[in-house]
């Protein structure tokens, strides 16, 4: 009777874990490797076959919607209407990032603009308080760049000359020049700033002795 119901119980747990919701209510159908282009549609993100133009794979979250999408090597980063951020290689949701006060800015704005790649595996995120900048690779957060009291940045008002994103700052006191701000991988560019690391860390190495050493498993 004790293997009985412990036999059971494994099962039950087992059941509840496959009904268990997935995160951020994510529904990916998955595909398989090979490039694709992807654009929004039927309120999901998703990518189809460069040549013949058939679905490969289908990505949607419960009760939202995309409001922009950038492919960005072999991923697809999308902002969605509740200000959620996520990476998808068509395979798995790579990573979620939410966006700070975007319930107050992004419902009129509608996401034109907002995704800004600035090369070198960093995306600038654009909104009228500041601009957020993340790796794609992981997600990670690598800088903030708050706007001037009394001005705010305007997403779609955003060109590129080379490696520099020039993006417009309207402020009532200021010169034009003062309403343009220059950025590139590294944050706002500016003379002698400080350079920042933003490529993934590498592992390290432990070292057993004078002669060997060992990484870390992954």
């Amino acid at each position: 009777m004790g293997l009985l119901l412990a036999a059971v119980a494994a099962g039950a747990l087992g059941v509840g874990h496959r009904i268990r919701p997935a995160p951020y209510g994510d529904r990916l159908l998955p595909g398989m490797p090979g490039e694709w282009a992807v654009r929004v549609r039927d309120a999901a993100v998703t990518g189809y076959d460069r040549r013949t133009g058939a679905p490969r794979w289908r990505y949607a979250r419960a009760g939202h919607r995309p409001v922009a999408v950038l492919p960005a090597r072999g991923e697809a980063i999308a902002l969605w209407d509740d200000g959620l951020l996520t990476d998808t290689d068509g395979r798995s949701v790579r990573w979620h990032r939410a966006l700070p006060d975007a319930a107050e800015w992004l419902p009129d704005h509608g996401g034109a603009g907002v995704l800004r790649p600035l090369g070198r595996g960093i995306l600038a995120v654009v909104s009228p308080r500041r601009v957020t900048a993340y790796r794609t690779a992981d997600g990670d957060l690598r800088w903030v760049l708050p706007a001037r009291p009394g001005c705010a940045f305007r997403p779609e008002g955003a060109v590129r000359r080379g490696t520099a994103l020039l993006l417009a700052q309207p402020c009532a006191d200021a010169a034009w020049t003062g309403q343009l701000v220059a950025l590139d991988h590294l944050g706002r560019i500016a003379p002698g700033r400080t350079p920042l690391g933003n490529d993934p860390p590498r592992p390290r190495t432990v070292r057993l002795d004078a002669g060997k050493a060992l990484a870390p498993p992954r």
